[in-house]
């Protein structure tokens, strides 16, 4: 058996426990940022999604993105997204569209969203900082019934 003191241990689970650089979406997404990927519904083809995106302070310490998104052939539509901090870990906002809240959490370099869509659809992203703090990888997947029916897959660059 191999002892660690106990010191050695303590600095151990408190290295361990420590929060990396940390994804901070607000400054992330203030500014211009642009995003390419593709969306997969299920029983369809994959369509490619292209999104242009511009982040302002909202003054009260949030941030306002407004989003130009492109899916397949369909025309552009817009969307606007709200965000606040409600803690150093945990977000809330708004996105147009949508029946309820959006509930975020961050981890280390990853925050998770969560929130309900239209049609009984709960929506799930996990958008995770790569080296470099310029990128950002956006996994998304949309439930019917508990049931994965969307998934997006996104690199989101800021332009600026």
């Amino acid at each position: 058996m191999i002892r660690i003191p106990l010191a050695l241990a303590a600095a151990l689970l408190l290295t361990a426990a420590a929060p990396g650089p940390g994804f901070d979406p607000l400054a992330f997404f203030t500014g211009p940022s642009r995003g390419e990927g593709s969306l997969k519904v299920v029983m369809k083809p994959s369509v490619p999604i292209r999104v242009r995106s511009m982040g302002t302070a909202d003054g009260r310490g949030g941030i306002i993105l407004d989003q130009t998104i492109n899916e397949g052939k369909k025309p552009a539509r817009q969307r606007r997204w709200t965000l606040r901090a409600t803690s150093p870990t945990t977000f809330t906002g708004t996105i147009t569209g949508t029946p309820g809240p959006v509930k975020g959490r961050v981890e280390g370099d990853t925050m998770h969203l969560s929130y309900m869509m239209k049609g009984g659809l709960a929506a799930e992203q996990k958008l995770t900082l790569q080296p470099g703090g310029r990128t950002v990888v956006n996994q998304m997947t949309v439930r019917k019934l508990g049931l994965p029916v969307a998934r997006v897959r996104e690199v989101i660059t800021k332009t600026d």
